[in-house]
């Protein structure tokens, strides 16, 4: 029904706008949801970021500012405009994004959209709701301030929208979100879009939104089709290598890579960096300055390579990245739906690749049953193909400066050596000054396949249900005792006065050191070789 954006029935102003920006036909969830929007009715849209959502909250908006039936804006005593809607973001980043996009969209209407955010000087955040704007994008902490301020008028609102719900549920945000509700008037439009619907958010929907109209893409759309989507088998320990391998083979433009801490985030960047990978690093713990200047070389090219935690990574829009790496798998499906959803942006194809320790199948499988994917299982490059890659990455940069005419001021030099070598030996040699050695053997060995009964061993415990243990009792335990990663703890059986746990052959005696005679759950516990044949 709805083949292009003249179909909604939209203003002048907007569709030049649109067609100024590349829109060309509306996605699954602009379809779904701006025809009901625009009627006025509250929305609740599943869809994940890279679907088009700020577009499909968007156009109503400014819809509503264009409208000759609506009432004028309320103006304030300084001259200026309260603003007429309101957008609730997770993030600094997302801010500034949707508000840059409502922008453009309303260019030629005169939509004034000012974002705001934590870390930016509030004093100049309230002297542009002085002089007045027509839509407030931010962030629900620094929102909540200007309330309690009052520099924020909400007595004109008639749209507020929570984009990304789920995830401001993840930082903790709902308190605020639901203050901020409070304060807005009754009479309004609200619309809440999520990438998935936790309990909590559903919740609130029914208790702030009246007779809300559900429009989503289907979770076989979740996951956008033209992402392809493979896993690789590799060890904990073989990671960078299997990661430096699939970036030297896939040659990708622009690569987001995930990790679940902030130190693996560091460790990760580190090595790429020693390696000669132009990667940066993104994560909690840096300065707004540093994320803003790392933000802006990744999206400029400058690295190509951007290791992130979900946390910073949230809000992150960035058209061009060709490939999501999962450095670590994701936690929950919800997860992956974020992650992957950062490429295969706008009609482009994208590439989601997730290194799985064998371990980690059974969590692979259910993230592929909640979003009812494909996840398929691919061999990692051998040597000859990494070795093949970087031949081809030389000389692809050989043939770029030949065509840019760079070599002229070198064509001296080279008759000069051409008299007493072979033109063929030059021309090696000058690639091994640039390349180096590019002999197989210099290429990190990765083992195939993985046997765990050989890498990891069961130990027994002297705890077990009677002494209201838990697995992640154990786990927390182990962990914290013998200063190993809890992802290196394999399977725990738990008995009623007794545990089997099994851990890498490498680490035992330092599990059995630490964690025997310690205290778990107020009793001293003894651990050691399980009797029997090794797991």
């Amino acid at each position: 029904m709805y083949t292009n954006f003249h179909d909604f029935d939209i203003s002048d102003k907007v569709l030049v706008c649109l067609s100024e920006m590349g829109f060309e036909a509306p996605t699954p969830i602009q379809k779904a949801a701006i025809p009901q929007a625009l009627k006025g009715k509250d929305i609740i849209g599943q869809a994940q970021t890279g679907t088009g959502k700020t577009a499909a909250f968007g156009i109503p908006l400014l819809e509503q500012r264009l409208s000759p039936e609506q009432r004028p804006l309320g103006q304030a005593k300084t001259g200026g405009k309260y603003p007429y809607a309101l957008v609730l973001t997770p993030t600094r980043e997302l801010a500034v994004q949707v508000c840059e996009e409502l922008g453009k969209m309303g260019a030629r209407a005169g939509v004034a959209c000012l974002p705001v955010y934590g870390g930016q000087s509030i004093e100049l955040q309230i002297k542009s709701l002085k002089r007045g704007v027509d839509i407030v994008v931010g962030t629900p902490g620094r929102l909540l301030d200007h309330i309690r301020r009052k520099t924020l008028v909400l007595k004109e609102i008639r749209s507020i929208v929570l984009d990304e719900a789920d995830e401001m549920l993840n930082m903790g945000f709902i308190e605020d979100i639901k203050k901020i509700l409070g304060e807005i008037p009754e009479e309004r439009q609200t619309m809440l879009f999520s990438a998935t619907m936790p309990a909590e958010i559903l919740a609130m929907a029914k208790n702030y939104m009246k007779k809300p109209a559900h429009v989503s893409v289907d979770a076989g759309q979740m996951v956008v089709a033209k992402i392809k989507q493979v896993f690789y088998e590799v060890r904990e320990e073989d990671k960078i290598k299997a990661l430096t391998r699939l970036l030297d083979v896939e040659g990708p433009a622009l690569t987001l890579v995930f990790c679940h801490t902030k130190k693996e985030v560091d460790d990760a960047a580190g090595k790429l960096q020693q390696m000669g990978y132009p990667a940066g690093a993104l994560h909690g713990d840096f300065t707004q300055s540093h994320r803003d200047e790392m933000m802006r070389k990744f999206k400029n090219g400058e690295i190509d390579i951007l290791v992130a935690t979900d946390v910073a990574a949230r809000g992150l829009d960035i058209p061009d990245v060709s490939h999501v790496i999962n450095f670590s798998i994701p936690q929950d499906p919800e997860g992956y739906i974020h992650r992957i959803g950062r490429t295969g942006r706008a009609g482009k194809p994208g590439m989601a690749i997730t290194l799985v320790t064998p371990r980690q199948y059974r969590q692979l499988r259910l993230i592929e049953q909640s979003a009812k994917t494909l996840i398929r299982k691919e061999k990692l490059p051998g040597k000859e193909e990494v070795k093949k890659a970087r031949e081809d990455d030389l000389a692809a940069g050989i043939e770029e400066t030949i065509g840019g005419g760079k070599q002229a001021a070198f064509h001296a030099l080279a008759d000069r050596l051409f008299e007493k070598y072979p033109p063929r030996d030059v021309a090696a040699a000058a690639m091994h000054m640039v390349l180096g050695d590019v002999n197989i053997e210099d290429i990190e060995e990765i083992k195939r396949g993985y046997d765990g009964k050989k890498d990891y061993i069961r130990l027994f415990m002297t705890i077990g249900r009677k002494d209201r243990i838990r697995v992640e009792d154990i786990v927390r335990s182990i962990a914290a005792e013998a200063n190993i990663p809890a992802r290196r703890i394999g399977n725990i059986a738990l008995y009623d006065t007794f545990s089997f746990v099994e851990v890498p052959g490498d680490l035992a005696d330092r599990v059995i050191g630490a964690v025997n005679d310690s205290i778990i759950k107020g009793r001293k516990v003894k651990i050691g070789h399980a009797k029997g044949k090794k797991k």
